[in-house]
């Protein structure tokens, strides 16, 4: 799992060793690693679509205030 993801995780409140150890023992991804992936993937292809696009629309694309 990347770093910046792990961080991010644990300041939300994840256990993210816990998630690690379940994911490794069913050679699985996590499910919030994977959902974490999905929103970088948005991000990704909302910028992709658009280059100039704001902060502030990916707040607002997500429903996410400031």
């Amino acid at each position: 799992m990347n770093n910046r993801i792990r961080e991010l995780a644990k300041k939300a409140g994840f256990s993210t060793e816990l998630s690690e150890a379940v994911a490794t023992r069913h050679n699985t991804t996590s499910a919030f690693e994977k959902f974490a992936e999905l929103i970088v993937l948005e991000c990704a292809k909302l910028v992709d679509q658009d280059w100039h696009v704001s902060g502030a629309e990916l707040r607002e694309h997500f429903g996410v205030e400031k």
